[in-house]
């Protein structure tokens, strides 16, 4: 796929081994994979370019996906059963959460039923449209609790493109963030894009994640290239992806 006199590289070349802490590909419970086929076609695409490894991520969300602990199990065993039919023993899934910061999300934390990636990192996510009023409350609890909070695609929130301060600010606050890989083209936009490129600019991130909800997402992930500065900065967070959560 990469060929040593291109310009730019395939960012997938760079995903071997990679761990993926950020995706949907649960059968059935949120905007992601809606059948158990469907779960297992991403997953053969993931292999495809290196990556076998995953925390599967949906929504918890109250309005519209009210998942819970046992609905996300649910699914993760159903997966998981039908990945052995299969014969796709070498597929290790585990299972948290996406938390959306809504107005039943500190309920949550504070009766222990919100699920971290692996037992120290919780990821968190807003409104596309809004901030959320509850945040640095949510936040705070999220701490206090022993977790540390994980902004899921901090690029993609429009309203803090303009705002880039804020996120210097979370940042002071002990606020993780995760990048969406699909960010790195124009996939969501230029702004996004160029927001990453900011994020990426001032080493304020963390982690990245594919944010993968369906096959037509991986193929385009598929069809990214970047620059070789680009590839400088992202690849040392990917590795720091896959140390922390393999």
């Amino acid at each position: 796929m990469f060929h040593i006199f291109n310009r730019k590289r395939f960012l997938v070349d760079a995903l071997s081994g990679f761990v993926d802490i950020h995706n949907h590909i649960l059968p059935g419970i949120d905007d992601g994979a809606k059948t158990v086929k469907d779960s297992v076609e991403l997953i053969k695409e993931f292999a495809s370019i290196g990556v076998t490894n995953f925390i599967a991520t949906p929504h918890i969300m109250q309005d519209y996906y009210p998942n819970t602990k046992d609905t996300i199990q649910g699914a993760l065993h159903t997966l998981k059963n039908e990945l052995l039919n299969k014969g796709l023993t070498d597929i290790a899934i585990d299972a948290a959460a996406e938390h959306m910061i809504d107005a039943h999300f500190e309920e949550l934390v504070e009766q222990g039923e919100v699920i971290p990636l692996r037992s120290e990192h919780l990821l968190v996510e807003m409104s596309y449209l809004e901030a959320s009023l509850n945040f640095k409350d949510a936040i705070q609890k999220v701490a206090s609790s022993g977790l540390f909070p994980v902004l899921a695609h901090p690029e993609r929130y429009g309203y803090l493109h303009h705002k880039r301060s804020k996120f210097h600010k979370y940042k002071k606050n002990g606020i993780l963030f995760q990048l969406n890989l699909l960010s790195l083209s124009d996939y969501y936009g230029k702004e996004i894009y160029k927001t990453a490129n900011y994020l990426l600019d001032n080493e304020l991130i963390e982690f990245v994640g594919t944010d993968i909800h369906n096959i037509h997402q991986l193929q385009a992930l598929k069809e990214v290239k970047i620059s070789k500065s680009l590839m400088e900065k992202v690849y040392p967070i990917i590795k720091n992806t896959i140390d922390i959560f393999y």
